[in-house]
């Protein structure tokens, strides 16, 4: 049977290098197509893997979809630029040993492991062929990487010429594994992976395109100079709530942290960073920000409570990091700083998380503790800069990994 609802860890030996959280179709805050889908087309994306191995394989995702995925096609490859591959490293996936397969509406699956040899911080290429017509594709909204587009069947192409259109977001593809033919998982340790989970800031926003520099690149960096390499990967959806789903920014954290972050394959730790929208979107007058009650530091620290005990049961340690400071930004108030400030107080002295990281204290201004410092703001005075996540990443005692 294809594992189709949830990513099997029996058999052989799999360590998630990359992923990204699924989401719903929408409108984004720039163009996409996930809303239209796909027809006749020829995806390709690339991203980094955080792991290494001498097999890969990857994750699809449908689901969001209202009826079955059919893909006609699949290669995998590494990187050489934009949307080529370097020649000789196209590798055919196959499911359960064939080429082509449907992935049934809300279902995921898992492709066969091919022979390919990455490093960790290697780029890799998937390119799906989607010969029938999708619908409403599911998607990663805003990946800060470039994805790319042929008409026509192109899976095996080296060079990146019938690519002409793009869009900076992910479709389908919710993660790429890696492992050893002899059945150990790379140069990842048993249940090392790290998972931060949360919202725009975890996501990478404001980053810079195709350059790495969300806070998860920056940390998986880090671990990998001070000799001791984990995987990281990104479980961030921008707009996210801890407390309410979402048109636009997804499932709210409660209902998506299973399958998002402690169903990856060899997650042994998961970073929380949450609850700056909760507070936030109530603030502002932006349309796209709703749901928007007024929430409070009680319901919020709930909130966080169930993730808690959900990693405790499936025995993931689980860390809690402080909300950045907020002002100065749209999402900012006398209440949100209030609640921001009652929860941040929460997660140092509570003790119900198994460590935490504070970021509040971290990335703000001297000169005021309200604001981001000046050389860590992005400039909406919410977000960090790629200067930013690196001090994200410095922030964080390695020992509470």
């Amino acid at each position: 049977m294809l594992s189709r609802t949830r990513t099997r860890t029996s058999g052989p030996a799999w360590a998630a290098a990359w992923a990204a959280s699924p989401q719903r179709a929408s409108t984004g805050f720039k163009p996409n197509w996930s809303e239209d889908g796909f027809s006749g087309h020829t995806l390709r994306q690339v991203v980094r893997v955080t792991a290494g191995g001498d097999r890969a394989r990857i994750r699809l995702s449908n689901a969001y979809g209202t009826s079955p995925l059919h893909i006609a096609g699949a290669t995998i490859a590494r990187t050489r630029k934009g949307a080529a591959v370097e020649e000789g490293t196209v590798r055919r996936l196959t499911f359960e040993g064939r080429r082509s397969v449907a992935i049934p509406a809300h279902g995921q699956l898992s492709s066969d492991g091919t022979d390919l040899g990455l490093e960790p911080f290697e780029s890799v290429t998937v390119t799906l062929h989607l010969a029938r017509t999708t619908g409403p594709a599911t998607f990663h909204a805003q990946s800060f990487a470039t994805s790319y587009r042929a008409e026509g069947e192109h899976t095996g192409d080296v060079g990146a010429k019938a690519f002409d259109e793009t869009s900076e977001s992910w479709y389908f593809l919710a993660g790429v594994d890696v492992g050893r033919r002899d059945g150990e998982r790379g140069n990842a340790r048993r249940n090392d992976g790290i998972v931060l989970f949360g919202d725009s800031i975890t996501d990478g926003f404001a980053s810079s395109t195709d350059l790495n520099r969300r806070w998860s690149d920056a940390l998986a960096e880090r671990l990998a100079k001070t000799g001791s390499p984990r995987p990281v990967l990104n479980a961030g959806i921008g707009g996210n709530l801890v407390l309410n789903d979402s048109a636009w920014y997804g499932e709210r954290g409660t209902a998506r942290f299973g399958q998002d972050a402690l169903d990856l394959p060899g997650v042994g730790t998961v970073v929380v960073l949450e609850g700056l929208n909760d507070i936030g979107f109530s603030e502002s007058d932006t349309p796209t920000y709703k749901p928007a009650p007024e929430v409070s530091a009680a319901e919020l620290i709930a909130g966080h409570r169930t993730l808690i005990r959900a990693a405790k049961e499936r025995g993931v340690r689980v860390v809690g990091a402080t909300l950045l400071p907020l002002g100065g930004s749209d999402h900012y108030g006398e209440r949100a700083a209030k609640v921001s400030d009652e929860f941040n107080e929460w997660v140092r002295n509570s003790g119900e998380y198994d460590a935490f990281v504070d970021f509040d204290r971290a990335l703000a201004d001297p000169a005021d503790g309200e604001r981001i410092a000046p050389d860590y703001d992005s400039g909406d005075h919410l977000h960090p800069n790629d200067a930013g996540y690196a001090a994200m990443a410095r922030a964080v005692d390695l020992e509470v990994l």
